[in-house]
């Protein structure tokens, strides 16, 4: 019999096995945890070795999710001050007692077991915070990448999209039962992504609509175009589309709860800081636009009737142009009908149709407008009359 030989494998192949490996152990071990106790130590942790603008920002924003964040915080941050004002000598067993360890922070030799059971079974209020935050500490002041692989990987990643003139809807799964519920119209696609700490969605293109479950541990953030909307649980429309009504431009309207709007700047701390000042605040009845640059317009009305129509089979128009009403029913299918005269294609329309029904909507135009249709080919022109 033939044996092979073992493979070696490059050094950066085992430092990602490594980190995977401590991803897994850490991740027993915050299953293990309190998820409240996990997020105040993980931020304790970091505001301790320093945050920038966005870091800041996203720690207002979890302290403002639920009342309960700010009295985790305090207990876990005096924690964090009791473990550091230990003697290195009573720190070393308690260090080597934590059911799992960076590998790659020089570790001290394990003690004797008699000292290692006093601290578990001795160390009155600091058990378990203790263990929390001198692991937190230990992974985030030292850069231990098996953290932070664990706290950058996902949980849960699909990706939904819908054809031309078709519509979805989905739940997803995050919570027990009743998870958030999207609606996708046509030609819709966009990605999910599940962390432990927040919940993702990436609309790359079309309109949706979004019943999000109210967790406000793990906050909700669309991305959509130059935008991210920031939300607890609420329900609220997010359009992102290259064609029909408001082309080019992202559109937020909220039916239900609130909603934080805010451009996604690149950069340093300095954008960061800029992007926190740009955002808006939504309430239920309110939307808002931002074209492409990411620049946010100023939150406008919006009846409940008009968010979102498209969900029972309704297209509506305010004064649209006519070009854009067209290519508005070109996105669900098919029309026939093209407008070539740029001064016809401007004429304003008006109006709710049925999606399935675009003959209704062709046949009164002429009705509604100073045009008339003429058959050329397989194609039909909207002339001036």
């Amino acid at each position: 019999m033939r044996l092979s030989s073992p493979v070696a494998h490059p050094p950066h192949h085992r430092a990602a096995a490594d980190e995977d490996a401590d991803a897994r152990e850490f991740d027993a071990f915050a299953r293990e945890q309190d998820p409240l106790d996990v997020a105040a130590a993980t931020w304790a942790a970091r505001r301790r070795n320093g945050l920038d603008a966005r870091g800041n920002a996203e720690l207002q924003e979890w302290l403002g999710a639920d009342p309960r964040h700010a009295d985790a915080l305090a207990d876990m941050d005096e924690t964090f001050g009791e473990v550091g004002q230990l003697p290195k000598g009573e720190v070393a067993p308690l260090r080597a007692a934590l059911p799992v360890r960076p590998a790659r922070l020089a570790a001290p030799p394990r003690p004797p077991v008699p000292e290692a059971t006093r601290w578990w079974t001795g160390g009155g209020r600091l058990f378990p915070h203790a263990a929390i935050a001198l692991l937190l500490a230990l992974a985030v002041g030292g850069g231990w990448l098996g953290w932070d692989r664990w706290q950058q990987q996902p949980t849960f990643v699909q990706t939904f999209a819908t054809e031309r003139g078709q519509q979805r809807s989905v739940t997803l799964p995050d919570a027990a039962s009743g998870g958030s519920a999207l609606q996708l119209d046509t030609a819709t696609r966009l990605e999910a992504r599940l962390y432990r700490g927040h919940r993702e969605v990436r609309l790359d293109h079309g309109q949706a609509m979004f019943s999000v479950h109210a967790d406000p541990a793990r906050p909700f953030h669309v991305l959509a175009g130059p935008l991210r909307i920031t939300v607890v649980g609420t329900r609220f429309s997010v359009r992102h589309t290259a064609s029909g009504i408001d082309a080019g431009k992202t559109v937020v309207s909220v039916e239900e709860g609130h909603v934080r709007v805010s451009s996604i700047t690149p950069g340093g701390p300095e954008h960061a800081a800029a992007a926190a000042q740009a955002s808006v605040e939504l309430g239920a009845g309110l939307m808002v636009t931002a074209g492409q640059d990411g620049r946010l317009g100023p939150a406008t009305p919006v009846a409940t009737a008009a968010i979102a129509p498209w969900r029972s089979g309704r297209i509506s128009f305010e004064h649209t142009p006519l070009h854009e009403a067209l290519a508005e029913f070109e996105r669900y299918g098919r029309t026939g009908l093209v407008v070539r005269d740029p001064a016809v294609a401007a004429l304003p329309v008006g109006g709710s149709y049925n999606l399935r029904q675009f003959q209704h909507f062709a046949r009164a135009l002429p009705e509604i407008l100073p045009v008339r249709l003429v058959p050329a080919g397989d194609v039909t022109d909207i002339v001036a009359r």
